[in-house]
């Protein structure tokens, strides 16, 4: 976790949305991620929506699991609940608060190692329950934290940076989520932030199960071979005391393209990103056409951005389970233990 908080004052001509906040009131402490990293991206992506959209800070709860994408809530709405959870269990602790307190909005990120591995069950029945949800996954497609092994998402044929090769099958996480019945499914690019931006917005406002798969580039495992400023080539070289990883800075991936078309964008290790931005004519409204045309893109090498379906008038688990309006911390004794006839009534419903 990041432990510099960021200057209090800023310039009092800073724009101001509806409520009087400026931009620097959605920020969190200083990221200690790798300079250039997407993840960072995607934080002021958020920062951006949540300002533009007039959200009040205190009324967001943001919660995550184990990876460098769940330590990103710390970079973001300082001034809002959070909770750091354990590895793949953000969405039981999320789906737990929500059913507390319905008033809050809640926005779930995570990784695609702590979301397709470890948490890929827990991810599943989330989609399928149709939590009212903002859940993002800041895909990389490596386990970041522990020195770059493929992650769930790893494209089969695809290439780690000391050369072995990817015989498995990716898991799409947004091809499970249309599958599994998320009303709201995305997917954007860390290096997009226009389009970003859009998406997060439209995901915050949406009532029922709202997913984005954001592709965020992971600028630390490019030292190969032949480079001097690798690590295994200093090791080589220095006969040192002691033992230090250094990441060195990247320039963060940006990509700016029409809607319709596709653009390829080279990696900090030369592998290339093709992606292709939805076309301005795309219905989002068919389940069934979403998740062909996401597999015709994929056979042709293209990982599809941008809205990819929505269900307007969605319902949530609220709806499906009949709870009460107000927070369960706002019931009095009454309403809470409502006494022998009411589970008198529940228990005749039941037989």
């Amino acid at each position: 976790m990041s432990f510099l908080p960021k200057p209090k004052l800023h310039h009092p001509k800073l724009p101001t949305n509806a409520l009087g906040y400026t931009r620097r009131d959605y920020e969190g402490s200083i990221s200690t991620l790798c300079a250039g990293c997407g993840h960072d991206s995607i934080s002021a992506a958020i920062i951006q929506a949540c300002w533009e959209l007039s959200i009040e800070p205190h009324r967001v709860a943001k919660l995550s699991g184990i990876g460098c994408s769940s330590k990103t809530p710390d970079y973001f709405l300082g001034a809002s609940h959070g909770f750091n959870s354990v590895h793949g269990r953000m969405p039981s602790v999320l789906t737990g608060a929500n059913l507390a307190n319905r008033e809050l909005i809640y926005l779930g990120v995570s990784g695609d190692g702590d979301s397709a591995s470890i948490g890929l069950g827990q991810f599943a029945h989330i989609m399928r329950r149709g939590v009212n949800m903002t859940y993002i996954v800041e895909n990389n497609g490596v386990y970041g934290l522990t020195k770059g092994q493929f992650s769930a998402t790893s494209d089969k044929g695809s290439k780690a940076k000391k050369g072995a090769i990817n015989t498995d099958e990716a898991i799409d996480l947004v091809a499970l989520a249309l599958q599994l019945g998320a009303t709201y499914v995305a997917r954007g690019f860390s290096g997009d932030k226009e389009q970003l931006v859009g998406l997060i917005k439209g995901a915050l406002r949406h009532k029922g199960a709202a997913f984005i798969d954001c592709i965020s580039p992971c600028v630390a495992f490019n030292n190969h071979e032949g480079s001097t400023k690798s690590y295994d080539y200093v090791r080589e070289h220095n006969e040192a005391v002691n033992r230090l990883d250094v990441i060195l800075g990247r320039a963060a991936l940006t990509a700016d393209y029409a809607p319709g078309t596709v653009q390829e964008v080279v990696q900090h290790d030369g592998t290339v990103l093709r992606l292709r931005k939805l076309a301005s004519g795309y219905d989002p409204a068919d389940r069934i056409a979403a998740m062909n045309y996401l597999q015709e893109r994929k056979a042709a090498g293209e990982i599809v951005t941008g809205l990819l379906y929505l269900e307007p008038e969605a319902e949530d688990l609220h709806d499906h389970l009949g709870t009460v309006e107000l927070p369960l911390n706002r019931l009095d004794d009454a309403a809470l233990c409502p006494g022998a006839k009411a589970l008198e009534a529940i228990n005749d419903a039941l037989r």
